[in-house]
């Protein structure tokens, strides 16, 4: 059973929506600290949370979709 525990986990890891959960949360958690400095006190991960997803996250997600869309030229000759 353990075994199975740990492939499912790394199986979580690699998936690309594990991955874009985790640059979500981290783009969340750099709000916090910006607008917590700005504040002079915590604001708290739920008011970034929806300040973030209100003003940034269409944007933000439109940005990682055109990056992710762009031919790699590494290597190609084409």
């Amino acid at each position: 059973m353990p075994h199975q525990v740990n492939e499912d986990l790394r199986f979580l890891m690699n998936s690309l929506l594990y991955k874009e959960f985790v640059n979500e949360r981290d783009e969340i958690l750099r709000h916090k600290w910006i607008e917590s400095e700005k504040a002079g006190q915590d604001i708290g991960f739920e008011k970034a949370l929806l300040d973030w997803v209100i003003k940034y996250r269409s944007a933000w997600r439109k940005h990682r979709q055109s990056c992710m869309e762009e031919p790699r030229l590494e290597g190609n000759p084409n």
